[in-house]
């Protein structure tokens, strides 16, 4: 979250991939940062405060060994573990091992032992200095009971993966979804994973390259946006837990879709964050949003950096994921010499080595500063992508006309061009609503970045979801706007993101939603509607976020998809991504070759290469302009109503909408012959 509470199709990207991967830093060295479970079953934990570690095991009853397995089904309640466990429960103290390392040794020859080699579905875990509550492991791979309950042996190299080489999707079109309202189950509750596989083919038709999951990670409660989770590792048991994440993985690689999951390295929800028990995690040398920094500069950062490269290789490496988004980094405070995003670019290049396939970061960074993706070769934190707030501000306050807050700079036709083609508005320059001068320019020369290292959204969970009501852009535009609008993202420069619904303009909003235990969601409730009173919303409009309503009115009615104008819409988005897809125009990285020409402050027209596109807001239309005759032009898609000429030849727009041409062949050769 940045200023709120909160093969490819591209053409000619590889060399800004290839300079941002080319001879990186060697990984930094340290211990190992994932437990070790698959292996010789060591289990293990840096507690460098604590004097003894125990840690309380329960082995699985008989039939559950493989319950943690990919189509498994678990034969005992929750119920029926909680009895176990008490019953059954192992007490064992740790080694220290050095460096605040403590280590549950099993040499793998006790067969009578059940606790030597921890088995899949084992029940673990750790108390500190004899004292206090069993606390989950930091390092979690499963928590099925919930944030405070103990963790799970999970060995994810037991699920199965087809062969998959992977694939780039800079400059092809991304779809960020959120797990627990993408799909619904049959009977209206949470959607799952396995759920939102039903789902897929419905991406691979519109015609998506990679889906971006909102946060996995374990957080309290069973339904919230994820960005308050504890267990970074940890797949939230209400969505399906980490087997189904790798159903989930395994079927969209074999539709040929990219998976991204966004990741939160920042900061750890409120409720179920036991990492400050462990060891020093944060620090106060940083304030962020949410209180302290995580520790990335102080005593103890090696262990904490080494953490959090391991939770990025655990998700890429073990689960095999093919990107992640790293949520807000411009609270990764860092003051050492190399900064964590680099030396996290760099293990990423080494790992994209080790599995031979590509391995994609991608950054949401407040900063509007193109170091994010310069490579760290030359200097840059090596993100392969970055969001690009920026061009969402200019088209949403161009099209819905809403000025107020971070859209006080945006809005007009000039800063929208701007936008379009050199992707930053604030650049180096004065931004009103931050009150001083803020972000660098992008460099349209250089080969160190391009215009897909830029992601660009009309709708975002952030920029729906931050609104009072979480109403989507597209329920306050008529559909020749929403047109406009879209065509400006799918048709840029920059590599499109959607978001769960926008393509057939659903009627589901999406809201901020939560499901803290008292007294924290009470205290959730009441922060919401102060902070959006103190900017004149009437405080009872404010959807509660504790109210199971408020999550699944957001939950997408898919049966409304293909009637009326949800289907003129859906239409039209497929039929843009087609065209990005089949022009090789549309996929040109160099932003020095994209132009807009203002037409007035209701009209503009976006050129690429010799496809021109046509856009207006303007009751009136607007007319395409001069650049030969119009029988000279290829009319390859519209939507809203034409102007024609004499000879009925299509002569731009008659009301909101949007107009995409290309020259004829016979136009094209005449203007290079001149």
């Amino acid at each position: 979250m940045s200023e709120h509470a909160s093969d490819t199709t591209g053409t000619g990207t590889e060399a800004a991939r290839t300079a941002s991967s080319s001879s990186p830093a060697r990984p930094p060295s340290g211990p190992a940062p994932l437990p070790v479970r698959d292996a010789d079953g060591v289990l293990e934990v840096w507690a460098p405060r604590a004097r003894t570690v125990q840690v309380r095991l329960t082995v699985p009853p008989r039939g559950e060994e493989t319950a943690a397995l990919p189509g498994s089904a678990r034969t005992h309640s929750h119920a029926q573990w909680h009895t176990h466990a008490e019953a059954d429960a192992v007490v064992r103290s740790l080694e220290p091992v050095g460096d605040g390392w403590h280590r549950l040794r099993g040499d793998g020859t006790d067969a009578e032992d059940p606790v030597a080699v921890p088995s899949t579905g084992t029940r673990y875990a750790f108390r500190l200095d004899e004292d206090g509550d069993w606390l989950p492991d930091p390092r979690s791979l499963a928590q099925p009971d919930g944030v405070h309950g103990p963790s799970e042996v999970v060995r994810p190299r037991l699920f199965p993966h087809a062969p998959w080489e992977g694939r780039s999707f800079r400059g092809g079109v991304v779809y960020e979804l959120h797990v627990g309202t993408f799909a619904p189950s049959a009977d209206g509750g949470t959607g799952t994973l396995d759920t939102a596989i039903e789902r897929l083919d419905h991406l691979v038709a519109l015609g998506v390259d990679a889906v971006e999951l909102m946060p996995l990670a374990a957080f309290p409660g069973e339904r919230g946006w994820g960005y308050d989770g504890v267990d970074l590792m940890a797949v939230h048991p209400a969505y399906g837990g980490p087997a189904a994440l790798a159903r989930f993985v395994e079927a969209a690689h074999a539709r040929g879709l990219a998976v991204v999951l966004d990741v939160v390295l920042n900061h750890l929800g409120p409720d179920g964050n036991h990492l400050g028990a462990f060891g020093p995690y944060f620090t106060d040398r940083h304030e962020t949003p949410w209180g302290w920094g995580v520790n990335l500069d102080d005593a103890g950062s090696d262990q904490v950096r080494a953490f959090l490269r391991g939770v990025a290789r655990f998700w890429l490496v073990h689960m095999q994921l093919d990107g992640l988004r790293l949520d807000a980094v411009h609270e990764l405070q860092d003051d050492s010499p190399r900064h964590f995003l680099a030396e996290l670019a760099d293990a990423v290049a080494h790992w994209e080595a080790e599995t031979g396939r590509p391995l994609t970061l991608i950054a949401e960074s407040d900063r509007n500063d193109p170091v994010t993706v310069t490579p760290t070769a030359r200097g840059g934190l090596g993100m392969d992508m970055q969001w690009a707030d920026d061009v969402h501000h200019a088209v949403h306050a161009w099209i819905s006309g809403e000025r107020q807050g971070y859209y006080v700079d945006f809005g007009s036709a000039e800063v929208l061009a701007r936008t379009l083609t050199r992707v930053f508005e604030h650049a180096g320059t004065l931004s009103t609503f931050r009150g001083r001068v803020w972000g660098a320019p992008v460099d349209p020369s250089t080969d160190a970045y391009d215009a897909h290292s830029f992601v660009a959204f009309l709708e975002d969970h952030d920029q729906v979801g931050n609104r009072a009501r979480g109403d989507r852009v597209h329920q306050l535009l008529s559909p020749g706007e929403h047109a406009a609008a879209i065509t400006l993202i799918l048709l840029g420069a920059p590599t499109p993101m959607l978001f769960q619904g926008e393509e057939w303009a659903c009627t589901a909003p999406f809201r901020y939603f939560t499901d803290h235990a008292e007294p924290l969601g009470s205290m959730v409730t009441a922060g919401r509607r102060e902070e959006f009173a103190q900017m004149g919303w009437d405080s009872s409009d404010v959807p509660d976020p504790q109210a199971r309503s408020t999550f699944t009115d957001s939950s997408l009615d898919w049966e409304e998809r293909d009637e009326g104008a949800h289907a003129s819409m859906l239409a039209w988005y497929r039929t843009l991504i087609g065209l990005r897809r089949a022009l090789p125009e549309l996929t040109d990285p160099d932003l020095g070759h994209v132009g807009v020409d203002v037409l007035d402050e209701e009209s503009l027209v976006l050129r690429r290469g010799d496809v021109h596109v046509l856009v207006s807001r303007a009751e009136g239309g607007a007319g395409m302009p001069a650049s030969g005759t119009a029988a000279d032009r290829e009319v390859l898609a519209s939507f809203g109503a034409l102007r024609r000429d004499a000879q009925e030849l299509v002569v731009g727009l008659a009301g909101p909408g949007a107009l995409v041409v290309r020259r004829s062949d016979a136009a094209a050769q005449s203007a290079e012959a001149s």
